[in-house]
């Protein structure tokens, strides 16, 4: 099983860039940069993910996808 991460995703479909979500957020530049160049989802706090949920306007679901791995 594999989660993956679809913030640069998000945020290219509305345009927004990382210095706009981290004035949006209240968060800094490096860390919406490090969030946005993740792949796969390892642990996302839940206040951040309500900040950026809020931010884009968007549901959690569009931010994550989940994916089954087939076994070798």
């Amino acid at each position: 099983m594999v989660i993956r991460w679809k913030l640069a995703v998000v945020m290219a479909e509305r345009g927004v860039s990382n210095k706009e979500l981290a004035t949006l957020t209240g968060m800094h530049y490096t860390t919406i940069s490090k969030l946005k160049t993740r792949r796969r989802l390892t642990r996302v706090d839940e206040d951040t993910l309500d900040a950026l949920c809020k931010a884009l306007n968007c549901q959690p679901g569009e931010l994550m996808v989940y994916e089954e791995t087939s076994d070798p």
